[in-house]
């Protein structure tokens, strides 16, 4: 359905859309919500950094009970700056998932004024050459994919892309050779993110217009149903309507089989273990101490959410 095709009369828009592509249609919607947008990324940034607060701690208390200096107030005293990080990482994630919330549920509600108006101002020619079905399936279903966009798709996306830059960011106050590991990962993780994400487009657009070509084919099913009988053609289009959903089935099965082949995490297994081993190679040269292994790999580990919020997203 191309929205911007002429039509018979319009109606008054809140602001101004460009529709010379779907990017820049949804990002015009998106830019006026742009102070929830400001607040989703601060969140998104806190978040991860109170994140580093806790492996660093631990690591600091590791190394004092191991030098004996470690007595029940300094103990207290680190404990107590965990759990205070770990308040302050629930603030900013309900900031992040408040914001981003927000800002998907104004989102679909403006493109879906823009849509329905848009289709009253189209005329009757125009409706009479588009099947019903699929102009429900893209009003309802499709429109409702731009709230998954930000939340929660984008809301992963910026978050899981903070924590990838905070062990890079972290890792060098222990040793400089310690960014090797997640400059790697990212590397690798970039490559193969890139090709999954190649593979999993076609399919899920197929899965989209299977899905159209469904509610289009079950609507003139419907509307045609006197006739249909009249005929006893009863069984024949049954055996129609089976085969399109059957495409359907086929389509969204073949997008389950690339998901669950998300290599990323295969990737963060590799990753971790060549990073613990990084640093227990340099503890063994007297470069590191206990803590400071403890507090490396605790870093390493927040590659997992971001690898975890890639492959549910």
């Amino acid at each position: 359905i191309r929205v911007s095709e002429t039509t018979v009369f319009s109606f008054p828009q809140a602001y101004a859309t460009d529709r010379r592509g779907p990017v820049r249609w949804i990002a015009s919607h998106a830019v006026h919500q742009w102070p929830f947008l400001l607040g989703g990324v601060l969140g998104a940034v806190g978040n991860a950094a109170m994140g580093t607060i806790v492996p660093i701690t631990i690591g600091k208390a590791v190394n004092a009970v191991r030098d004996g200096t470690a007595d029940a107030h300094l103990l207290l005293g680190f404990a107590l700056l965990v759990a205070g990080s770990a308040s302050a990482r629930m603030a900013f994630q309900f900031l992040r998932g408040a914001s981003f919330e927000v800002v998907a549920q104004r989102t679909e509600k403006m493109a879906r004024d823009e849509l329905y108006k848009c289709l009253l101002g189209k005329s009757m020619a125009f409706h009479s050459l588009q099947p019903v079905g699929e102009i429900m399936a893209r009003a309802t279903n499709d429109v409702r994919e731009v709230n998954f966009l930000f939340s929660p798709g984008l809301n992963w996306v910026i978050g899981s892309v903070v924590f990838l830059l905070m062990p890079l960011w972290c890792a060098p106050r222990y040793d400089t050779q310690l960014v090797l590991t997640p400059i790697l990962f990212l590397i690798g993780y970039g490559v193969v993110l890139r090709v999954y994400l190649k593979q999993l487009g076609p399919a899920t657009r197929d899965v989209r217009v299977r899905f159209g070509a469904l509610n289009a084919h079950l609507s003139e099913s419907l509307d045609g149903i006197e006739q249909v009988k009249g005929a006893a053609r009863e069984e024949r289009q049954v055996a129609s309507f089976k085969a399109v959903a059957g495409d359907y089935r086929d389509a969204a099965v073949h997008q389950g089989d690339i998901e669950a082949r998300f290599l990323p995490m295969l990737l963060l297994a590799v990753t971790l273990a060549c990073g613990l081993a990084h640093a227990l190679l340099l503890y063994r040269i007297g470069r590191l101490r206990v803590g400071d292994v403890v507090a490396y790999f605790g870093l390493l580990m927040m590659l997992l959410s971001s690898a975890a919020a890639q492959a549910q997203g």
